[in-house]
């Protein structure tokens, strides 16, 4: 039986792949930002009027979302400027790089590794520390919770893994997934369950991804 949608991978770096579910639910997470000018007819989108002529005035504070404020970013006209949210100021880096297996990165933030990439996109001050984070801290951050990720995933084979993945981002939710597969497809394979053992959608959508921009 086919099935009724086929999954598409989320974008790489600062790209979204509009196809993808998982950039669709990442573009509403919400940014805290601040009015560099009026914004007309923007205060019923922004649950801050009743009215739908209503402005936002000048100044005011703004919790938007990342698909909205990309597309009223504008460096040269400045109508909003943006702030980092909590978990990626010095602060919660500190964090990271002490114990990164302590965070509850679903509570801080469900697509906390894409959602990164995309704050790059605006103009702040803290943006080399967020560059070097993106490329340095948070790559740390992954293979220091990749390990326990992949760890736990083959030795809860057949158990109750809610509490496990409670605390992983949707990426390493996803990855968790795979390592179960992978386990129950070699388990099957050894027992003559299965003819032959194949590469995870992950990582045949990667392929096709990277010839993709080959050919372009």
């Amino acid at each position: 039986m086919a099935e009724a949608y086929f999954p598409v991978g989320p974008g790489l770096g600062m790209e979204e792949n509009f196809l993808s579910l998982d950039d669709i639910l990442m573009s509403q997470e919400k940014l805290p930002g601040r009015a560099e000018s009026a914004l007309p007819r923007l205060a019923v989108l922004l649950g801050q009027g009743g009215g739908s002529a209503e402005s936002i005035p000048e100044g005011s504070k703004l919790e938007i979302p990342l698909w909205l404020a990309k597309g009223l970013h504008d460096s040269k006209r400045r109508i909003i400027s943006m702030e980092l949210p909590k978990i990626y100021k010095e602060a919660w880096r500190t964090v990271f790089s002490a114990d990164a297996n302590v965070v509850d990165l679903h509570k801080m933030g469900p697509y906390y590794y894409g959602f990164g990439s995309q704050l790059l996109n605006f103009e702040n001050p803290e943006n080399p520390e967020i560059a070097q984070t993106d490329s340095v801290c948070s790559l740390q951050t992954f293979i220091a919770r990749f390990r326990r990720i992949m760890d736990s995933s083959q030795n809860a084979y057949n158990e109750d893994t809610s509490a496990l993945v409670a605390r992983l981002d949707e990426l390493e939710r996803a990855l968790f997934q795979v390592g179960q597969k992978g386990l129950n497809d070699f388990q099957c394979w050894e027992k003559g369950q299965a003819s032959q053992i194949t590469a995870s959608s992950l990582v045949q959508n990667y392929g096709k991804r990277k010839l993709a921009e080959v050919d372009g």
